[in-house]
C-alpha cells in the first residue's frame, strides 16, 4: 500500500505558523528557535539508538569498512557534508566515509527533485561501489518515503552490509528493514513540508554524532584534540602546533619544530617527545597500538 504521505508528521501544518505570511521578522525568529529546540530534544531521545549506531561503525571501521550515507535533497546534501569534513578533522582515508546523493555531485548545488524517486538507481548506488558485509549503510530520509533511499537500503541489506535509517516521521507503510533505527520525531515544520528546517537540523546533529563518535571510539582523538589532523594550511599548522605544545609542554616554537619534523603530523610528534623516538619508531609504535595515542603513552609510562 502507498503511503499517504498528508499523513506524516513532517508534511502536517504547524498551529503555531499558520499566520507566518503575517508575522514580523522577529516573530518568525523567534518561532522558529523556539521549533529548532523541538530537534535538539528529538535527537536526545533517542540517544541510546544513536549510541548502538555509533558501535555498528566503529565495529565495521576496526575490521576495514566502510561507512556510506545515502539521500536525496536536503537529506543526501547533509551526508555528503558529513563525510566530506572526516578526511580534514580525522585524517581519515576519503574512502572510508562517503556520501552518495541522488542526482549525483551536481544535485548539491542544483535541484534533482525527480532523481529521488528511482529506487532502482539508489540499488544500483550500492552495487557500483561494491558494498559489502565489512560496510555500513545510513538511508537518510527525513521525510520517510524517499524510494531512492528505501532501493538502496534494500539493496545493501542484500549484499550483506550493515544498515542504519534515519527519518524523522512516524512508522509506515513498507518501512524498511534495517539493523538500527534513528527516528528523532520533530514535528510539523514552520514551512509546511519544508524538511530542510528541523528535520535537518535534527539529521545533522545525528550525523554529527555518527561520525564523531565513530572517529574518537576508532582512535582519532586524544582527550578532547584533534590529535589526528595533518597540518595541509596555514591555520591547521597553528592548531597542530598548539596541540602539540599543549601535550608535550613544549613552548609554540618548538611544537612547530617539532611538528615539522614529524611531517605534520600531531600523534607522531607527540610521541616523538615523550618517548625520545625518531619519526620512524613513533610511526611504529603507534601502528602497533592501532593508532590509538593514550595506547602508546600509557604503555610508555608503565616501563
Amino acid at each position: 500500500m502507498k503511503q499517504d504521505r498528508s499523513d506524516l508528521m513532517t508534511e502536517r501544518r504547524l498551529a503555531q505558523s499558520m499566520q507566518l505570511d503575517r508575522m514580523s521578522s522577529v516573530q518568525i525568529v523567534e518561532l522558529m528557535h523556539a521549533q529548532d529546540k523541538i530537534a535538539v530534544e528529538a535527537v536526545g531521545q533517542i540517544a541510546p539508538e544513536i549510541a548502538r549506531a555509533v558501535d555498528l561503525i566503529t565495529e565495521a571501521f576496526s575490521r576495514g569498512g566502510r561507512l556510506f550515507y545515502i539521500g536525496a535533497g536536503t537529506s543526501g546534501r547533509l551526508g555528503v557534508l558529513d563525510a566530506s569534513e572526516c578526511p580534514p578533522t580525522f585524517r581519515s582515508d576519503p574512502q572510508q566515509v562517503q556520501g552518495i546523493i541522488a542526482g549525483g555531485m551536481r544535485a548539491l548545488v542544483q535541484p534533482c527533485e525527480g532523481a529521488e524517486d528511482d529506487a532502482a538507481a539508489g540499488a544500483a548506488a550500492i552495487r557500483e561501489r561494491k558494498i559489502g558485509k565489512q560496510d555500513v549503510v545510513v538511508g537518510i530520509a527525513a521525510g520517510g518515503t524517499t524510494p531512492y533511499v528505501l532501493g538502496a537500503l534494500k539493496q545493501a541489506r542484500q549484499c550483506g552490509a550493515r544498515t542504519i535509517f534515519l527519518t524523522c516521521v512516524q512508522d509506515f507503510a513498507d518501512a524498511p528493514i534495517v539493523d538500527v533505527l534513528l527516528r528523532p520525531i520533530t514535528g510539523p515544520e514552520v514551512l509546511t513540508g519544508s524538511t530542510r528546517l528541523k528535520a535537518g537540523t535534527a539529521t545533522k546533529l545525528v550525523l554529527n554524532m555518527l561520525s564523531t563518535g565513530a572517529m574518537v571510539r576508532s582512535g582519532k582523538c586524544y582527550e578532547n584534540l584533534m590529535v589526528d589532523m595533518a597540518a595541509t594550511n596555514q591555520k591547521l599548522w597553528d592548531r597542530g602546533a598548539r596541540t602539540v605544545a599543549m601535550l608535550s609542554g613544549l613552548d609554540k616554537p618548538a611544537a612547530m619544530a617539532l611538528l615539522k619534523k614529524a611531517e605534520g603530523h600531531v600523534k607522531p610528534a607527540v610521541v616523538m617527545h615523550r618517548l625520545g623516538v625518531d619519526l620512524d619508531e613513533a610511526r611504529r609504535q603507534l601502528a602497533e597500538a592501532g593508532g590509538r595515542l593514550r595506547e602508546v603513552l600509557m604503555k610508555s609510562s608503565a616501563h
